[in-house]
């Protein structure tokens, strides 16, 4: 298992400039894949430790309608999966559970109402939007907020979500409620860095969930429950039903589909209305046809709208207006403010949303300063056919007009982006078919795509990306400087979220058109190759990663100069690929000469420079040169100590890889401390299961192995195996590399009992990921035949063949 290396900080070029770290004592990874290291201040990481919550805390939703009526099982049964299994809601032992099922099932209404029912067994209940994971981070960056606020109102989104992180970790015995997961992956995560809780997710998908969490699917109400919902909407609490109406309501929950949504709607018409059950089923008509599969929750929900509708624009016309913009918009947090200039006085803002608010058409936040409207009211309103001269849609003007209006300064970077951020994206990602998106929004997306850079969330910035390059090239067409430049940023925000299968294609067309348009030598050209073999080499594609990066460096020696940063990172990055080759004899001058102009350039103590002495280190370390990898591992350190502080990232990775040195020339006594020490700044720093946190576990548990000290080994082997398969999932590299090692130390053991079995398994899946002539498969293949042959010669009474076992683990790493 090992840390990637450094290509000296010159991967993608999009606009904005990705931010790794803020300078502190601590960093916390936050993003959704991880990928995010942010550093706190002393004080702030003082007051996660120190700062509790207040008896009760928590941030939850108000109900539409106030009224929870069966589910009784499913709650008991919530309860068992959760509490139970975990021992006690307040233990150290976590408890993951998923709800799934249709929109307007009641997904939320459950999870609610779990959250209000058992808040005081909780030191803390946090609900979390979860639609994506930038309103992931959003929702925790709330709740520092809430605890903290003398410190959250002086910092940014990526800190304070890093803060709720940390504070989490101190503090056990919480829920969270993860609403409306539309990617289980987003949450993988979170679950692995907060482990000292509950989590709770409602999703409508039920895929995807095998590897994360137990899944619980909710069904339609039962006839008794959902007549009960309608009589007591309808009705009233303090009103028993006659015996007719519950007939009545019995009739009509049953063409309703027994839908929670549908049959709360109805029944906030009917109470409004005073029309009787009879009466309204009559008013809707004939049953209408059902999805082959049971109930069409967009055709139920359609079908009762034209009357809910009709009233409400004869009580308030505004609120129809309000309804049609909002569906265009992100369904949860939607300011009051933002909806302000289609009501601009305060008063028939109000109005026109109370009467949405009676027809259970929104819901408000427990500060009534935000409203949220389901997905599925949402769904029906966008595809009403069109009303305008122009043909748009009811309201989808009015909501891009809205977000015009809020749209904050680029250059500011302001609390009114990360509240405006959720509904930008959601009005990009509804633009209509065939139909180019309006200047004026294009500008909104770019403006918007561009705070994501600045905030280092490059990743987050893919749909506003895509939109805007769609608008480019319908408009200035496919090869137009600003067209190349977004479909650069968009392939850079693919690769940032991992998906190089989408990234590589755009940069190859990309380098494409720069090259006709620009000339070859262009420094957007040089940009675009650089990038593009960069992606090559994260796929592990090196045999088209070198000449593109060869090409690149003689091209920046000629254009820019021979000590030009560029030309320097090209040259590291050269070299890095020449070493992943395993051709060090090119390598290491390259890495020589960089380190020698980067100290002239740069200064001796510059992030870059220790980048490269440490990029020579590793080299001259795979080249078996220890003497030399020691001294400048030695010499690395000691400055990042000096120049970045004790527990910054780059500075754990340097005593990380000077441990490693001193086992790998045979000095386990100096290796073991260090490694010892590297870990628990890293359990302090990152987290107990960062994925570097991982790897300085299986470092450690290695040097205890090659010590001789195997029991210490094989129970760090234990952790980390059980971590890597909850953070990682079961078939990660980290996580396959894990659990050969784990058999490797039971078989040092003599306990071939457990070691054959891991083995077997390691060979399976290393057959079905890697394929069955990889290197590492050959090793599982290998390890697995040793370990055989063993037990046949304690079973015979013979001394088995000696055999080597070759290893996988390379416990060294590199920036």
């Amino acid at each position: 298992m090992t840390d990637s290396p450094a290509s000296g900080g010159s991967g993608p070029q999009a606009t904005g400039t990705r931010s790794l770290a803020v300078g502190g004592d601590v960093g916390v990874a936050i993003t959704g894949d991880g990928a995010q290291v942010v550093m706190l201040p002393a004080e702030a990481v003082r007051w996660a430790k120190e700062v509790d919550s207040p008896p009760g805390a928590g941030n939850l939703p108000g109900s539409a309608s106030g009224v929870f009526v069966g589910r009784q099982d499913e709650l008991a049964e919530l309860r068992r999966l959760l509490a139970d299994e975990g021992e006690a809601a307040v233990t150290q032992v976590s408890g993951t559970r998923a709800i799934h099922g249709l929109g307007g099932i009641g997904k939320s209404t459950l999870a609610l109402h779990y959250a209000h029912v058992h808040r005081r067994a909780y030191t803390l209940v946090w609900w979390i939007n979860a639609a994506s994971t930038e309103q992931i981070v959003t929702s925790l960056a709330s709740l520092a907020t809430r605890l903290c606020p003398q410190w959250a109102a002086t910092t940014g989104m990526q800190e304070r979500a890093a803060w709720a992180i940390l504070w989490l970790q101190w503090h056990p015995g919480w829920l969270l409620v993860f609403d409306n997961v539309e990617d289980p992956g987003d949450l993988r995560h979170y679950l692995g860095t907060l482990p000292d809780g509950h989590h709770l997710a409602t999703s409508r998908t039920a895929t995807g969930w095998h590897a994360i969490a137990p899944t619980m699917p909710l069904g339609l109400l039962d006839a008794d429950a959902a007549v009960t919902l309608l009589c007591t909407l309808a009705l009233g609490q303090e009103h028993a039903p006659t015996p007719g109406q519950r007939q009545d309501a019995a009739a009509l929950a049953a063409e309703l589909g027994y839908l929670p949504l549908a049959l709360e709607q109805a029944g906030a018409y009917l109470d409004e209305s005073g029309t009787a059950l009879a009466a309204y089923r009559v008013m809707l008509g004939q049953v209408m046809d059902t999805a082959a599969g049971g109930i069409d929750p967009e055709r139920t929900i359609a079908r009762i709208w034209r009357h809910s509708l009709t009233a409400i624009e004869r009580r308030n016309p505004q609120a129809v207006t309000l309804l049609n913009a909002m569906a265009w918009l992100a369904p949860d947090d939607i300011p009051r403010t933002l909806l302000a200039p289609l009501c601009p006085e305060a008063r028939t803002l109000g109005e026109a949303l109370g009467a949405l608010y009676a027809y259970n058409m929104i819901a408000y936040s427990a500060d009534r300063q935000n409203i949220s409207v389901h997905r599925l009211v949402q769904t029906v309103l966008r595809h009403r056919p069109a009303t305008d001269s122009d043909g748009y849609p009811p309201g989808r003007q009015d909501a891009e007009h809205l977000i015009q209006q809020a749209t904050p300064d680029e250059g500011t970077d302001t609390p009114r982006w990360e509240q405006l951020l959720p509904h930008v994206i959601a009005v990009a990602e509804s633009t209509l078919p065939h139909a180019p998106a309006s200047t004026e929004m294009v500008d909104v997306y770019r403006a918007a795509a561009h705070y994501l850079y600045r905030q280092g969330r490059d990743a987050h910035a893919i749909r506003l990306c895509r939109a805007v390059l769609a608008q480019c090239e319908q408009v200035l067409g496919d090869t137009h400087p600003q067209t190349l430049t977004s479909r650069n940023n968009l392939a850079g925000a693919y690769e940032s979220a991992g998906d190089l299968a989408r990234a590589i294609p755009l940069y190859e067309v990309n380098l494409a058109h720069c090259e006709q348009v620009l000339g070859d030598t262009h420094p957007d050209t040089l940009t675009s190759r650089n990038n593009l073999a960069y992606a090559y080499e994260s796929a592990g594609d090196l045999a088209r990663a070198i000449p593109l990066y060869e090409v690149n460096l003689a091209h920046c020696e000629q254009v820019l100069g021979d000590t030009h940063p560029q030309t320097l990172s090209g040259r590291n990055n050269l070299a890095y690929t020449y070493e992943s080759a395993g051709d060090l004899a090119r390598a290491i001058p390259l890495y020589e000469t960089t380190l020698a102009r980067s100290e002239q350039v740069l200064g001796d103590t510059h992030p870059q420079t220790l980048t490269s002495r440490n990029n020579l280190a590793y080299a001259y370390e795979s080249a078996r040169d220890l003497a030399r990898a020691i001294l400048l591992y030695e010499t690395t350190l000691a400055q990042r100590e000096q120049v970045l502080s004790d527990t910054h990232p780059q500075t754990l990775t340097s005593r990380n890889n000077l441990a490693h040195a001193y086992e790998s020339a045979g000095d386990v006594a100096r290796a073991i401390p260090l490694y010892e020490t590297t870990l628990a700044q890293r359990e302090q720093v990152l987290g107990d299961t960062h994925p570097q946190t991982l790897t300085s576990r299986n470092n450690l548990a290695y040097a205890y192995e090659s010590a001789g000290d195997l029991a210490r080994a094989i129970l760090l082997y234990e952790t980390t195996l059980t971590q890597c398969e909850q953070v990682l999932g079961d078939i990660h590299p980290h996580t396959l590399s894990g659990r050969n090692n784990l058999a490797y130390a039971y078989e040092s053991a003599g306990d071939l009992a457990r070691a054959i079995p891991l083995y077997e398994t390691t060979l399976a899946q290393r057959e079905q990921v890697l394929g069955d002539t990889h290197p590492d498969t050959l090793t599982s293949r290998n390890n697995l035949t040793h370990a055989r042959r063993a037990i046949q010669a304690v079973q015979q009474g013979s001394r088995a063949t000696p055999s080597t076992v070759v290893d996988p683990r390379q416990p060294s790493t590199t920036d």
